[in-house]
């Protein structure tokens, strides 16, 4: 069940690890105001083996890393050498085991595609496989769905821009049946994704490609996948605590994991069996030895694993938003910006995640040193870490950004970066963007608003976190995609299209904002020539489907329905994943009842139960209600009014009351209301300011009608 709440909560993971990031932002934006007022960074720490076991070990005694780990290792390599190596912290809270970097196993997690990049481009040294190649040549039995004339090449796979669907890892794939085994070839079978976007017009993390990329050197090399990593990379290395395979010496030695808020996660197995793109086991010696061959363009000791000119193309951005904002390299990804300098493009990184693991690896190849830090919690850690290290040891790269002196443009100018932005792999994850006094306005459901301050002609920064936002536009220079760093630093978020409207609602409709704006984001078909029904009732099924649908989850796919009457029905895997997720609980008939009306109270009680363990009800407990709500929906209608998720059908009376209408039936023009406050309301800020406001001094979040 924990790790199906994990993946059903994908969007409030996204909105609390946002939060904090942002908390790690404004940490560092307070380090670097003094090194933005002096014009860039502090006198250097000479990196040597003093120096970063020094650092080292206060970082990792440091009360505001201490929360962040449960234990981590990390190993630190220069000039051909390794100059620190250490182990913090428990491998294991129960047993209280200490974290040995030479022989506790971690999951890296996604730094496993660095890898996976590397076989790739042996492959390509030996002429196996073309850069250029669409990746269909190897694996020819695989049908993409592609409307484009641009095939999805072996480039786009390494730089995650192939246009693909997001495809995502399923709850299933992390389960507890190790004897179960799923072939990559089979997995990528069953889940390919269509092609929604030009190849090479975009960047979003693609999991699903590094998938893909496995498939392609497990063919081209005709070798299993985890054979040839073995075969050409983990033993000319001597990493011999490294592979794919959860079995033997690296399951005993695994370190324990836990999720973000310290609780222990039951090992678990992936499927597929092989994980290209996220399954590798290691240690922080044996990436140690990986780093040292890599900087030394590609050979350790005797032992040479790529080419120096191979080296040279994996530290080459390949795209960018913005010079100061890269993309990707053939195998790693933009670090993380530093306020006021960017994103440098002279380091080259590779974080990863799991439900409870969290790694980082970062290379500064003109500084012959690079980083690696694995621990067994997930989280935060990371991104306290290399602001740190790169402020104490290499300033230079956490300089501010030196900009020409641009004219901003007018409040004219800046209404083409209006409208709605929706993140390429979590629609969900919603920006707006309004122009306001010679500014731009940037809204979201997680961090509220702030200005965005023009700089550069398709480059703002953030004033709230001095970090840059960016634009991608046509060459009408029409905006397509905005790189925003909190919601998603790794990958765009594509602009809504303009709306073309619905026959039923015009403009100046109560919830025209509401209704178009989600048809802008496609949640709605895009036709004019079809009805909304803003008044047309809606069932239980189409409300819970809806919901998960809208929030990038998937139904549940077991055959065990939990009410009786779900048999046959097209929302029975939903309301089934609802039930799972305790949306939804079962009657005493063990009956759901899809196909019956739900009343606005039944909505709201079961969105209550998705975000009560994020907004404790003492927060709404001062909130009055007026007319008629069941003793049993209270809670939740209160939370609602209190968040403001509802529509401008929410009217309060002059004592302060807001009514409801808790037994009217839900319609469609009201639903649209509730999906998008839940899209673009700032809640998290709301129920911050009620937890400081004082007793009896509540007031309802009420949204104006359109005019």
């Amino acid at each position: 069940m924990r790790r199906f709440l994990y993946f059903a909560r994908t969007a409030l993971w996204a909105k609390s690890f946002a939060v904090a990031l942002l908390t790690v932002c404004l940490m560092t934006s307070t380090v670097y105001a003094a090194a933005t007022e002096t014009g860039g960074g502090g006198k250097p720490v000479e990196l040597n083996e003093k120096s970063a076991v020094e650092f080292l070990d206060g970082f990792f005694a440091s009360e505001a890393a201490k929360p962040h780990y449960a234990g981590a290792s990390v190993v630190v390599v220069k000039d051909g050498k390794v100059i620190a190596q250490k182990g913090y912290g428990v491998a294991d809270k129960e047993t209280k085991e200490a974290v040995d970097p030479t022989s506790t196993v971690f999951r890296i997690a996604s730094v496993s595609k660095s890898f996976t990049a590397v076989a790739a481009m042996q492959l390509i040294e030996q002429g196996k496989i073309n850069l250029k190649d669409d990746f269909l040549k190897y694996v020819p039995d695989l049908k993409v769905e592609n409307p484009f004339n641009t095939p999805v090449t072996i480039e786009h796979l390494l730089t995650h821009t192939t246009g693909f669907e997001i495809r995502d890892p399923n709850q299933e794939d992390l389960h507890l049946d190790f004897d179960k085994v799923v072939s990559i070839q089979d997995y990528v079978r069953a889940n390919l994704p269509p092609v929604v976007r030009k190849p090479g017009s975009s960047y979003m993390y693609d999991n699903f490609a590094s998938m893909l990329l496995g498939l392609v050197v497990e063919k081209a090399s005709g070798v299993p996948f985890e054979t040839y990593m073995d075969q050409n990379i983990f033993k000319p290395l001597g990493m011999n605590n490294s592979g794919f395979k959860l079995e033997g010496k690296l399951k005993e030695q695994l370190a324990a994991g836990y999720d973000a808020a310290g609780q222990r996660v039951e090992t678990y197995a992936l499927t597929p069996t092989i994980m290209p793109q996220g399954g590798m086991l290691t240690t922080a010696e044996d990436v140690g030895k990986f780093m040292v061959a890599f900087l030394n363009g590609g050979a350790n000791g005797s032992s040479r694993i790529l080419a120096n000119n191979s080296v040279d193309q994996m530290e080459v951005y390949r795209s960018a938003i913005h010079p100061l904002l890269p993309d990707t390299t053939y195998g790693f990804e933009a670090p993380f910006q530093i306020p006021g300098a960017g994103s440098s493009s002279k380091i080259i990184s590779k974080g990863g995640d799991l439900l409870d693991f969290s790694s980082y690896l970062f290379l500064i190849p003109e500084q012959n040193t690079g980083v690696f830090l694995t621990y067994n919690q997930q989280g935060i850690l990371r991104n306290l870490f290399y602001p740190q290290f790169i402020q104490t040891f290499f300033p230079q790269y956490a300089a501010p950004a030196k900009l020409a002196d641009y004219k901003a443009s007018s409040s004219d100018e800046l209404e083409k970066f209006n409208g709605y932005y929706a993140d390429l792999r979590l629609q969900s994850i919603v920006s707006s963007l309004k122009t306001e006094d010679a500014d731009l306005t940037i809204t979201d459901a997680v961090i509220g608003p702030r200005k965005l301050h023009q700089v550069d002609a398709n480059l703002f920064v953030d004033e709230l976190t001095k970090q840059f936002t960016a634009f991608k536009v046509d060459e009408k220079g029409s905006v397509l995609y905005m790189k925003e760093p909190y919601l998603n630093p790794l990958g765009y978020a594509s602009k809504g299209v303009t709306p073309a409207g619905f026959t039923d609602v015009p403009k100046e409709h109560a919830y025209a904002e509401q209704i178009l704006t989600l048809q802008s984001l496609g949640y709605y078909a895009n036709d004019a020539s079809k009805a909304f029904g803003p008044e047309r009732q809606v069932t239980r099924g189409e409300y819970v489907q809806f919901l998960l649908e809208s929030n990038n989850l998937k139904g549940s796919k077991t055959t065990e329905l939990a009410f009786s009457d779900l048999a046959g029905h097209p929302s029975a895997a939903f309301i089934q994943a609802a039930y799972e997720l305790g949306m939804v609980k079962g009657s005493g008939t063990g009956k759901f009842v899809p196909d019956r009306a739900i009343t606005r109270q039944e909505a709201a009680v079961m969105l209550w139960r998705l975000l009560s363990a994020q907004y404790p009800q003492e927060l709404f407990k001062d909130v009055k209600l007026e007319g008629k709500t069941d003793a049993w929906a209270v809670p939740a209608v209160q939370m609602m009014v209190a968040l403001g998720i509802h529509g401008p059908e929410v009217q309060v009376n002059a004592k302060g009351a807001a009514n409801y209408q808790s037994r009217k039936v839900l319609n469609q023009q009201e639903l649209a209301a509730i999906l998008f406050t839940l899209l673009t309301q700032p809640t998290d800020q709301i129920a911050a300011a009620l937890s400081q406001s004082a007793p009896g001094s509540f007031s309802p979040v009420i949204l104006p009608k359109a005019s």
